[in-house]
């Protein structure tokens, strides 16, 4: 387990003071004009030596990222934008950062954008995050009124943090159609290259990286890369906050270092699974948009990018979704179809059209009132999604069914059996 030395998030459950106050009593903001000091070149080799990963979903290096932007800053000005809209299902992490540890990602933000060499930043917070946006609102005043943010403020680099607060659609989620809502259009993805690195925000210069991702660089910088890096396993390093939800006796947030074994994760902070280990069904190990894994995978796999990756998964936002024999889990996945057919922004025509195919015959096989040559055909047809759409959100709607039809396809087969032969009595 992780000792409670090495946690970033030290409030996550909001036992104490999420103030200016509780925060500088927590370490941050302690001697942030030091980080700085490093230069901006200086901070991005600390964050590519530490290993980090965008703990968004993609787990791109985020110090790799960083690196992306200009060197130099021409007639366009640099910006950086927090993605906080939060949409997937069963992720529920970057809520409780911004509710109870708010200064980690404020103390980010100037640390972040500095290495950016921007002077402003947007944090784009998920339209239904009403309180957790007053909250963040809040430390972000209170680092104007302590001048550690603004014109002329302490740490000598002039810097205005934004907070904005979107409608609720899932698509903005995805980097470019939160800069496109972001500047006041319809949120759809851009066609990428240009990318926002080149051309960002308002044609600008940009970076956009998820809240747990900002929150922790501070205190990367703070303890070093090798202490980061010394935690978890090679390319997978360091701390990761895990939302585990669904049938455990226990739900719960809780930062892990990464590559703890599942069966551990689920064990001793959740209390196990409900009716025991020997009642798991299934777990969707990073959100409700990559494939699930049986019970006999979930026995030994381990929690990191690449280990999940191996057994075609991923760990996405490490949002763990437990089910137990109870679960539909036919029905489940139907579900998870209708809300990706319900989120599509329809721009590109496989998704537009093919999320709500797919949802439709998975209607059908929930009851089994289909033919067993439909499972290979919806199989084909998710494959010809993946992959071809602007964005993810095309592969997000194909890999649950995949991962459904890979390791539950003999369910799938005895219920159209039998409503085949109810339907023939």
């Amino acid at each position: 387990m992780l000792a409670d030395k090495d946690r970033i998030f030290t409030n996550l459950y909001g036992f104490q003071d999420p103030g200016l106050e509780g925060a500088r009593k927590r370490g941050q903001w302690d001697n942030t004009k030091a980080i700085l000091a490093l230069g901006p070149e200086g901070i991005v080799d600390v964050m590519k030596k530490s290993g980090l990963r965008g703990r968004g979903g993609a787990g791109f290096p985020t110090g790799l990222k960083w690196s992306f932007m200009p060197k130099e800053v021409k007639e366009r000005p640099h910006y950086l934008v927090v993605n906080a809209d939060e949409s997937e299902p069963g992720t529920c992490k970057d809520r409780d950062i911004m509710r109870n540890d708010p200064h980690t990602l404020v103390e980010g933000c100037l640390v972040a954008s500095f290495a950016m060499r921007a002077h402003a930043c947007y944090i784009y917070v998920r339209g239904e995050f009403i309180r957790e946006k007053e909250a963040l609102q809040r430390a972000v005043d209170e680092a104007y009124a302590a001048n550690l943010i603004g014109k002329n403020n302490i740490h000598g680099w002039d810097f205005d943090l934004y907070v904005h607060h979107g409608a609720g659609a899932y698509i903005c989620g995805e980097e470019t159609a939160l800069l496109e809502s972001l500047e006041g259009k319809k949120g759809q993805p851009r066609l990428k290259p240009p990318f926002p690195a080149n051309v960002g925000l308002y044609g600008c210069p940009t970076t956009v990286n998820n809240v747990e991702s900002i929150a922790v660089a501070p205190t990367i910088i703070r303890r070093g890369a090798d202490w980061f890096a010394g935690i978890g396993r090679p390319n997978n390093t360091g701390t990761k906050v895990f939302c585990i939800s669904g049938h455990v006796n226990k739900p719960c947030n809780v930062e892990e270092e990464m590559g703890i074994p599942l069966r551990e994760l689920i064990d001793r902070h959740c209390g196990g699974v409900r009716g025991g280990w020997d009642n798991l069904l299934a777990v969707i190990p990073g959100g409700a948009s990559v494939p699930l894994l049986p019970k006999s995978i979930c026995d030994d796999v381990l929690m990191d990018f690449d280990s999940l990756k191996n057994v075609q998964s991923g760990l996405g936002t490490a949002a763990v979704i437990v089910m137990d024999k109870s679960t539909d889990v036919i029905k489940a996945i139907q579900r998870l179809a209708y809300f990706y057919k319900h989120e599509s922004c329809g721009q590109c025509t496989p998704c537009r059209e093919g999320t709500g195919w797919m949802w439709r015959v998975m209607t059908r096989m929930v009851k089994g009132n289909a033919k067993v040559s439909e499972i290979d055909l919806l199989q084909e047809v998710s494959k010809e999604i993946e992959g071809h759409t602007i964005c993810a959100l095309g592969d997000a709607a194909a890999w649950p069914i995949q991962g459904l039809i890979r390791h539950f396809r003999p369910e799938i087969e005895r219920r159209i059996a039998e409503f085949s032969k109810v339907a023939a009595e």
